[in-house]
């Protein structure tokens, strides 16, 4: 009996490799001699680059960037097979890096990114994957890519810095200064969200509340991602509200598509195909995957999804473990997953679930085996 282990992290419980090594002691009690094999997932969130660098065999570099407020951080992004970078934009610009009190997207960049960006060019990367999440950003990634070398200019032809605040006052783009490495690049932009730059759906009206913008400085900052938009439209002939994802961390998604050629794509599969995923679905006779609650946001780009359906094509069931079980949960049977098991096993608090969920994790899984075991016998 062959298994392979692929979950997601249980965010502040659980890692994925903790998952795993849970999941082959509870597997080698029910199924003495069974083989195992375990690969860390994420979907472009937190937790994303340690995942891939774990199962690609790569390594964790660090780089001297400027957090969202121009502080001054050391930031880590991954390397696998010798060019290939790996980068979480909330490394340099996420919003756990602005206390919360400061927190307030008209003075945010996404200018770290761009230089976590640089120095993976610096290291010879030429396969960049960028996973967009969590941003404390609203600047249209023009800090991002201002360090890169483009310029973002004002009527009297000054330089802006790239702050959320500066939307408004762009008239003119000068892409001449590009880093002229970005064209031997392929760039990936690792995006589940489908929101476009401007617009009731778009970055600031979905988005910036959550980074600290009150219902005034959501109006400014809409107002001048309107115009950003606009000279975009009118210097590049491109209609970024028409970019799936353009919205995404601030409109650094747009940024990404409309100056580097960014390509948008799945974060889950981006990963699954850092690490070879569907090579090491070969031969396994039941794959386990799962993550901290699954819903009807399961669906929407998550690991669950995507491990299923990669399983589902090479026709192995796949069987999902998680922390709880919302609404919709059961949406996640239309992409390979064939059941569903909870690792809560009486009424609980979330508190003592997640305090205790190493032990809560190992006794399901426990249990679920040895339910497989009995439809075995049976079928």
């Amino acid at each position: 009996m062959k298994f392979l282990f692929a979950s997601d992290s249980f965010k502040g419980s659980l890692t994925s490799t903790q998952a795993t090594e849970l999941l082959t002691r509870a597997a080698g009690g029910v199924f003495p001699g069974c083989e195992c094999l375990g690969v860390p997932v994420a979907d472009g969130g937190e937790g994303t680059v340690n995942a891939v660098v774990s199962a690609a065999n790569g390594r964790l570099v660090t780089a001297e960037v400027h957090d969202p407020l121009m502080n001054t951080i050391k930031a880590a992004y991954g390397i696998t097979d010798g060019n290939k970078a790996i980068i979480e934009m909330s490394a340099a610009s996420g919003l756990p890096l602005v206390p919360e009190y400061l927190r307030n997207p008209m003075n945010t960049t996404t200018y770290g990114t761009g230089e976590l960006i640089l120095d993976s060019l610096d290291r010879s990367c030429r396969d960049i994957s960028v996973a967009i999440g969590g941003s404390a950003t609203n600047d249209g990634g023009m800090g991002c890519m201002r360090a890169l070398g483009v310029r973002f200019l004002n009527k009297d032809g000054r330089e802006l810095s790239g702050f959320g605040r500066e939307l408004s006052e762009v008239v003119h783009i000068d892409t001449g200064g590009l880093d002229r490495r970005i064209s031997e690049c392929k760039i990936t932009v690792m995006c589940d969200v489908k929101n476009p730059l401007c617009g009731i759906n778009g970055a600031t009206r979905t988005f910036a509340k959550q980074k600290g913008a009150d219902p005034e400085t959501i109006e400014q900052l809409e107002k001048g991602m309107c115009n950003y938009r606009d000279v975009i439209r009118t210097e590049f002939g491109i209609d970024c509200d028409t970019i799936d994802g353009g919205g995404a961390a601030g409109g650094l998604g747009a940024a990404l598509r409309v100056f580097i050629s960014g390509k948008m794509q799945s974060g889950i599969e981006t990963v699954l195909q850092f690490i070879n995923f569907d090579e090491k679905l070969k031969g396994a006779d039941l794959v386990i995957t799962g993550e901290g609650c699954t819903d009807s946001q399961s669906v929407c780009g998550k690991v669950m999804q995507g491990v299923g359906m990669h399983a589902k094509r090479l026709n192995i069931p796949c069987i999902g473990l998680s922390g709880s079980l919302g609404d919709g949960a059961e949406m996640i049977f239309d992409y390979g997953i064939s059941s569903l098991h909870s690792i809560v096993d009486r009424p609980m608090t979330l508190e003592y679930a997640m305090t205790n969920a190493e032990a809560l994790y190992y006794n399901a899984a426990v249990r679920m085996f040895r339910t497989i075991k009995a439809g075995m016998g049976t079928g």
